[in-house]
Parts: structure tokens; sequence; C-alpha cells
């Protein structure tokens, strides 16, 4: 039962990394097979310019996946190290997001064309919401705890409903 938790890790890893190579393959297959085969008549360089570039991202997280999380077996067969989490919350759940839109803006440029492409300024527009969002929440948390953030002051306070009723019932204001 030794290293159970980093053996199921390690098969969880190994698992996840053959599937999102495998659909990685397919997708990338398929943009080529409609873009030389079925779409011949709109293929120009700029297409595979496009799609390089644009499909770059996808493939350095992929591989930065497979460097993290594939799991290394010492020489006798014994786990030495299960791979990181490719579940974990933070920057590689925002990378999974990444990975899958440009899937996603792979497959309708291939079926749909360069236009499609336009798509993936998705990403660095959700990069700023993020960014954003995280630091407007750690803002307020740091004034929250100075006691100086908000607005308006003593206005603002929130009180709980047990201390309305509790106010209700005296006719004097808690504090």
């Amino acid at each position: 039962m030794a290293q159970k938790a980093a053996k199921h890790q390690a098969a969880r890893n190994t698992s996840i990394l053959k599937r999102t190579h495998l659909i990685s393959l397919a997708i990338n297959a398929l943009f080529i097979l409609l873009r030389l085969v079925f779409f011949r008549t709109s293929y120009i360089r700029t297409t595979f310019i496009l799609y390089g570039l644009l499909s770059a991202p996808a493939l350095v997280i992929e591989f930065w996946f497979e460097r993290i999380g594939r799991p290394v077996n010492a020489p006798n067969g014994e786990l030495k190290k299960a791979g990181e989490d490719l579940e974990a919350k933070g920057l590689t759940e925002y990378m999974w997001d990444v990975l899958y839109w440009t899937w996603g803006c792979a497959v309708v440029a291939g079926l749909f064309g360069d236009k499609a492409w336009w798509g993936y300024l998705v990403v660095p527009i959700y990069s700023l919401w993020l960014a954003w969002t995280t630091f407007g929440g750690m803002k307020d948390g740091i004034l929250g705890m100075a006691g100086g953030g908000g607005t308006g002051g003593a206005a603002s306070v929130v009180t709980s409903n047990r201390q309305k009723k509790l106010e209700k019932r005296s006719g004097q204001k808690m504090q």
C-alpha cells in the first residue's frame, strides 16, 4: 500500500497525457486534411503561417504538460516520481483553457477559413479579465483588512438578519 496516492496520480496523469496527445493529433490532422484535400481552392501560404503561429501555444503547453506530468519509473520498475497534478487549479487550469480554445479555433478555422483565427483573441482578453478580477479581489481584501476599504465608510456596514431581529425587538441599534 506504499505510495498508493502517488501510483494513482501517475496512472491518472498517464491517462490524461495519452488522451491529450490523441486529441491533439486528431485535430491537427483534421485541419491539414481539410485545408489540403477538401478546401484546396482556399489554400494560401498565410493559412499555414497562421496555423503554425496560433497552434504553437497549444503545442508548447502540451509539451510542458508532458514534461511536468509524465511519471518517471526507476530502472527496477518502481515509481520514482508521479508527476505534477495535471488537474490542479490556478495556472494549470488556465493552460488547459488555452489548449482547449486553441483546439476549437483550429477546428473552426479548418472548416470555415482563416477568419476563424480571430476567435483566438479571446485568450488575451480572458487573461486580462482574470488578472483584473484577481488583483481587484486582492485589493479589496487588503483594504478591508486595513479598515479603510470599501465605499461609504460606516454607511456600508452590513448587518446580519440576527442583528436586524435583535434591533427590531429592543428598538436600539446594535454595534
